[in-house]
């Protein structure tokens, strides 16, 4: 190979990898084709439109102080109409609120000392208040942040320097808190005349472990198993109780609740079928 043949080689005519293409990368060329549609909003997608509202926080009144065609002063000038013009902004100071609460002690004419009790959800010296654990839930699930990335957030946003653990904490709480009406949601999906089932591969504490998923038009169900297959339906409780249509890929353990698959076979005989997309 000649001199000039090897000069023009890099890692998009020859095994070279990237990293040896120094300051001249060629222009990477997109995989991605075509989509056909046009720029701007997809058909059919609900836009999002800033509009006015009737009763603003603060209102300003600007008047103009001279006329701009002969300079006359218009202090006393009639008005002829009024332009509204809003912003909408963050308040200027966001910061953390402290509230004491003072648990007084008194003497009983019997001797006995008495302490007033703490009002709900105040059980310690200091701690942060559930507005602010809720948002930290909420960067990290709504947002799907690190535990880490969440804390920098909230010490960034609002001034609050919250430990990982601390996180942490505020997700195991509000899962024992949503028990309840995960169950509420199962017991909803499994009496459903249709449902949706599928799961995917997820990443908890470093280990695969599966998501399961149940659902239907109004309600999801999601559930965490170190398994994919019989023993996590077994612990989600839903299919093994449903008795609907089944939709799902036609993977062997997803026939495994009870009459499931015949359930499935029938209506795959009755109708058109499709199994449902991953």
């Amino acid at each position: 190979m000649g001199l000039r043949a090897r000069l023009s080689q890099n890692s998009a005519n020859s095994s070279k990898p990237p990293s040896s293409d120094g300051l001249a990368k060629p222009a990477p060329k997109s995989l991605r084709g075509k989509s056909g549609r046009g720029p701007g909003r997809p058909k059919g997608q609900p836009g999002i439109t800033l509009r006015q509202v009737e009763a603003p926080d603060e209102t300003f009144t600007h008047r103009p102080d001279s006329c701009g065609g002969c300079g006359a002063d218009l202090t006393y000038a009639p008005e002829v109409g009024t332009e509204r013009r809003q912003v909408f902004e963050l308040l200027e100071e966001i910061r953390l609120e402290v509230t004491e609460h003072r648990l007084v002690s008194v003497r009983c004419a019997c001797g006995k000392k008495v302490r007033a009790a703490a009002p709900d959800g105040v059980g310690a010296p200091v701690q942060y208040g559930p507005r602010l654990a809720a948002a930290g839930v909420y960067l990290m699930h709504g947002q799907l942040l690190s535990k880490d990335r969440t804390a920098r957030a909230l010490a960034d946003l609002f001034g609050a320097r919250v430990a990982v653990a601390t996180v942490a904490g505020w997700v195991r709480r509000c899962a024992q808190i949503l028990d309840t009406f995960g169950r509420v949601v199962a017991e909803k999906v499994a009496a459903a005349p249709l449902a949706f089932f599928d799961e995917t591969g997820f990443r908890t504490a470093g280990r695969l472990h599966w998501l399961h998923s149940a659902s239907t038009g109004v309600f999801v169900h999601l559930s965490v198993h170190r398994r994919r297959g019989a023993e996590a339906i077994d612990a989600a409780g839903i299919l093994p109780a449903f008795r609907g249509v089944a939709m799902h890929d036609a993977w062997a353990p997803d026939r495994h609740g009870q009459n499931a698959l015949d359930v499935l076979d029938r209506a795959m005989r009755g109708r058109p079928w499709m199994p449902a997309t991953t």
